[in-house]
């Protein structure tokens, strides 16, 4: 019995211990603009959506880490502000509010933010990275470097991560997953194929549970059942296996999975200036 209540006593000190180092963690979803996408055939390489239209969201997020507060993408650019939307362009992209609008709507400084996550290179992810030029940049490397070719790749505009290509910045390029913080509660997931160096996010909130931001492995729920793959991927295969990756992540820690540009799908969350814990 003594034995045993010893074995007892230490388990409890150990989950005492734990406990005491658990961050805190804070998830706001934040409004990144959206996209009217007028040909969302686009979309599919196998013709899926011939004729159709569909409006995406393009949501970024807030990250408080104890003290620290981190950016998972920064959305369009804060010149498409009010933008009027074509009717006839494959795809018409507008702001409605700039992150420095919201971020002082909740009372957090722009200087306060001290990580920029960004899934992928594509210019509606990074529009408002500048804005944050303290900041450390956390990108794949596949993709940082793609930003330095000439051209530049589909979608990309180098010039929206001048602070960091230019040298005048920090950054961490990302080979493989990378746990951000060093304690397992924000990783982003290498999932490559929208472009080689494709990310999504995995957020370990204490009431929420997990939640895993999709970054754009999938643009609209429904192609994670028809693997439909955009035919500006990079990669075809490796598209289709980080739609599986991401399934099985989802499953396996029955998280909340969040496909970004989804309006259904970022509705799991709080709209801001509420929060997820």
């Amino acid at each position: 019995m003594r034995t045993r209540n010893i074995l007892l006593a230490a388990i409890t000190a150990l989950s005492l211990v734990s406990a005491a180092k658990a961050a805190d963690l804070e998830l706001w979803r934040l409004d990144c603009g959206r996209i009217a996408v007028n040909d969302l055939d686009l979309f599919s390489d196998t013709f899926a959506y011939v004729g159709q239209k569909k409006t995406l969201t393009d949501s970024c997020y807030l990250i408080r880490h104890d003290d620290d507060y981190m950016l998972w993408d920064t959305g369009l650019p804060a010149s498409l502000h009010h933008a009027e939307q074509s009717t006839t362009a494959p795809m018409a992209p507008t702001l409605d509010r700039t992150l420095p609008e919201q971020l002082k709507q909740i009372g957090v400084a722009p200087q306060r933010i001290a990580i920029i996550g960004i899934s992928h290179y594509h210019f509606d992810h990074i529009g408002q990275a500048a804005d944050f030029p303290k900041a450390k940049l956390l990108i794949g490397k596949a993709d940082f470097d793609a930003l330095k070719a000439t051209p530049p790749p589909f979608g990309a505009e180098p010039s929206l991560l001048e602070p960091w290509l230019k040298g005048g910045a920090t950054v961490e390029t990302v080979t493989g997953d990378k746990d951000i913080f060093g304690d397992g509660s924000v990783t982003m997931l290498y999932a490559p194929g929208h472009t080689p160096g494709s990310r999504a996010l995995l957020v370990q909130l204490a009431k929420k549970g997990p939640v895993l931001l999709s970054g754009d492995v999938a643009h609209f729920e429904k192609q994670f059942e028809t693997g439909n793959v955009p035919g500006f991927n990079t990669d075809r295969a490796q598209s289709l296996a980080s739609m599986a990756r991401l399934q099985k992540v989802a499953k396996t820690l029955n998280a909340t999975l969040i496909v970004q540009h989804d309006a259904d799908d970022i509705s799991k969350l709080p709209a801001f200036p509420q929060s997820a814990k």
